[in-house]
């Protein structure tokens, strides 16, 4: 409901201002259509699923699956052989679960709205309590619910800012606040890594990838030390260190490697599209 729309007028406008040339849509669940029927399916009713096609579909896909591939051949082993959790931390976040280089689980869900802790997005929430509100409140319309979880809450609403950096800063000058919305947010990210090394039967490796996964040295230590009794352990300087390509930031005795792989989705959309029309 947020993306689609402007990407229609953006196809729209391409169609009319290049007609005849080929025009390739690379959707960013794609990658997540491997998960298993009991993954992606909701508890509701069938005519729900039917009617509304209500079920979990992901989102990030393209950088996931990107990430995937390229923490594989760094690893030295064949995608098939890569089970791993990639946390793709952005303003928007989503962490997924990789077995066999394929899509077990991801933590969004209908809408990207689902999982982490966002900037402006409240990720997991019990449903209740918006149904509670909307039935107190008969001003909190439909639409009015969506903006407020969608663009007002997440960092924003606990720490007055979506900005990683300035939150950090911020927690790191004694902010309260700050350091109350980092807490919940590392803590939801290790909730999802440490049931998603489970679900993949034992991850090979954990991954840090998007804005602040690969430049927020200070976050990915916040989740990380929540890991400790998964054995995973990161380099205090190693994860100090800033890069364009693929590195280690654990401990020679960490359980698992935990890496940070830039991703690349302009890349991965471009070779998927030459892949189709080539």
């Amino acid at each position: 409901p947020l993306h689609n729309p402007a990407h229609v007028l953006g196809l729209k406008a391409a169609q009319e201002t290049y007609p005849g040339v080929p025009m390739v849509a690379v959707f960013d669940t794609a990658f997540h259509g491997t998960m298993p029927e009991h993954v992606y399916r909701y508890t509701v009713p069938e005519e729900l699923v039917e009617k509304y096609g209500v079920r979990r579909y992901g989102f990030h896909g393209t950088s996931h699956d990107y990430v995937t591939g390229i923490a594989a051949d760094f690893l030295g082993l064949d995608r098939s052989e890569f089970n791993g959790v990639i946390a793709h931390l952005g303003n928007g976040a989503s962490v997924t679960a990789v077995e066999g280089g394929k899509c077990l689980d991801t933590s969004m869900g209908y809408t990207p709205l689902a999982g982490l802790v966002m900037g402006t997005r409240s990720g997991d929430i019990d449903p209740s309590v918006l149904t509670s509100i909307m039935m107190r409140d008969p001003e909190m319309t439909p639409a009015k619910m969506d903006s407020l979880l969608n663009k007002e809450s997440g960092l924003l609403a606990i720490a007055g800012n979506n900005d990683m950096r300035a939150v950090v800063e911020a927690m790191e000058a004694g902010d309260e606040r700050a350091k109350l919305a980092l807490d919940m947010t590392s803590y939801r990210l290790a909730k999802y890594i440490g049931a998603y090394h489970v679900a993949v039967g034992g991850a090979k490796a954990l991954v840090f990838t998007a804005g602040i996964g690969e430049n927020s040295h200070q976050f990915r230590e916040l989740a990380v030390e929540r890991l400790g009794a998964l054995g995973i352990k990161l380099d205090a300087e190693a994860n100090k260190v800033r890069g364009d390509e693929p590195r280690i930031i654990s401990t020679e005795d960490s359980a698992i490697p935990v890496l940070v792989v830039p991703t690349n989705e302009e890349k991965a959309i471009a070779e998927a599209t030459e892949a189709l029309v080539a």
